[in-house]
């Protein structure tokens, strides 16, 4: 080897190293360069500021309890107590909480030395542990009190409107109202409201007791209460569990039917024009690159809102998937299979059906499953805005800002559904596909 020849590898070698320690440093500067790009732009400094632990803790707390309000209208002097602050949880008129006495000064025992009394001429007082005794009046739209200027955090204190949070619950005072909210934990009147004879009874009594209502049995009358309790919509609920998975499996099979022969024009091996097939892998990607929402929102324009506008959604995006997958299958079946179908004097269309179907099935059950269950959660969302299924109830309860276990309870029956829906996809798939042993 000459001396050019070494100087000429001496300079190939330095090049290649050169490269490698640029990409070494390169690589690691451009992620911390794009990670730098992403802390200001999504201005996660303000987003830190603006973050509330207290709302979250709030939040988690409202969807694993209830609370009980006991409300004095100050107009009237009427006072009401309620599950949730709801006319449909609202107590009897001969009832109130056992942790409510009093006629003429109603005493509101929140627990731990917490007590609220409620006096005549709008007057309120608030009894809390290690505080000075807090008086209150309603008088037209102001509310006086004898709070000093320097408050704790937990009062918040105008002429308008006082809020007190303590561990033991909430008190709200206003012009109009004093209000008193009291936590407690679980998911109160989700199997029978208030005005149920059925209500605050165990199993037992309902199966085996006596006859609570004399005008039907127990286990009829429990069954109809609960079906249609009024706070928690169990019938309601489940119509719109129905309606999403309608509208899944709607748009799920309407499209695998149309993509299905779409399938056959996109492929090169049984579509020898390219303008056919041009045409239709464009068809295909047009309707595939406008994502599902986006179709809904169109559709709901042209149609309306109802659960058929999610469905032909759905199908209308899914048809350019599944078109696409199924042309790409088509483009792979073995050709030995046609031709031995073809020697049996077999004409196009029983060529197609006995040599190139049966291939297709696996990828066309697999594919067309899965998507039903991927579908299923895509129509809690699409539900929410054609205004059909179990997204609108979801989204209804998010929007009154105070129905949280409500949210959780529509949250865990999503993900219920989502799992009988992959427990049912997988068990077609066994049945229809076969499992091979590993």
């Amino acid at each position: 080897m000459t001396a050019a020849d070494l100087n000429f590898a001496k300079s190939q070698a330095d090049g290649l190293f050169r490269r490698k320690r640029l990409i070494g440093f390169g690589i690691p500067a451009v992620i911390v360069l794009y990670l730098s790009y992403i802390f200001f732009a999504f201005d996660l400094p303000g987003l830190a500021q603006r973050a509330s632990l207290e709302n979250a803790v709030t939040l988690v707390s409202d969807s694993w309890s209830h609370k009980v309000h006991v409300t004095r209208n100050n107009r009237t002097g009427e006072m009401e107590y309620a599950v949730e602050g709801e006319r449909k949880g609202r107590y009897p008129e001969d009832q109130r909480p056992d942790w409510v006495s009093g006629d003429e000064v109603i005493t509101v025992d929140l627990g731990a030395g917490h007590l609220v009394r409620y006096l005549p001429d709008n007057r309120t007082e608030v009894d809390i542990p290690g505080f000075p005794m807090i008086e209150a009046q309603a008088e037209g739209r102001i509310v006086s009190t004898n709070l000093p200027d320097e408050l704790p955090e937990w009062i918040s204190a105008s002429d308008r409107r006082v809020a007190i949070k303590t561990p033991e619950g909430r008190i709200t005072l206003t012009g109009a109202r004093t209000e008193v909210f009291n936590y407690f934990p679980g998911w109160e009147l989700f199997w029978f409201t208030l005005d149920s004879p059925y209500h605050g009874q165990n199993l037992a009594t309902i199966v085996f007791g006596e006859r609570l209502d004399p005008a039907r049995s127990n286990l009829a009358g429990a069954v109809y209460d609960w079906w249609n309790n009024a706070m928690w919509r169990h019938k309601d609920v489940a119509w719109a569990i129905g309606e999403t998975i309608l509208m899944a499996f709607l748009g799920t099979m309407g499209a695998a039917i149309i993509a299905l022969p779409l399938g056959f024009l996109a492929a090169k091996r049984f579509s020898p024009l390219m303008v056919v097939r041009a045409t239709t892998r464009r068809l295909f990607d047009f309707v595939r690159g406008v994502d599902a929402l986006i179709w809904t929102v169109v559709l709901a324009r042209a149609f309306g809102p109802g659960p058929l506008t999610g469905a032909l959604a759905i199908l209308i995006t899914d048809t350019g998937t599944f078109g696409k997958i199924f042309s790409e299958a088509l483009e792979n079946v073995d050709q030995k299979q046609i031709e031995g179908v073809a020697s049996t004097g077999a004409k196009p269309m029983q060529r197609y059906r006995f040599g190139v179907i049966p291939q297709l099935v696996p990828v066309l059950l697999a594919q067309i499953l899965y998507f039903l269950e991927s579908n299923t959660r895509s129509a809690t969302i699409i539900g929410a805005i054609t205004g059909g299924g179990i997204g609108l109830m979801l989204t209804q309860a998010i929007q009154t800002q105070k129905d949280w276990e409500e949210v959780a309870y529509y949250i865990a029956l999503v993900i219920a559904m989502v799992m009988f829906m992959d427990w049912v996809s997988g068990w077609l798939r066994s049945k229809l596909i076969g499992r091979k042993d590993s």
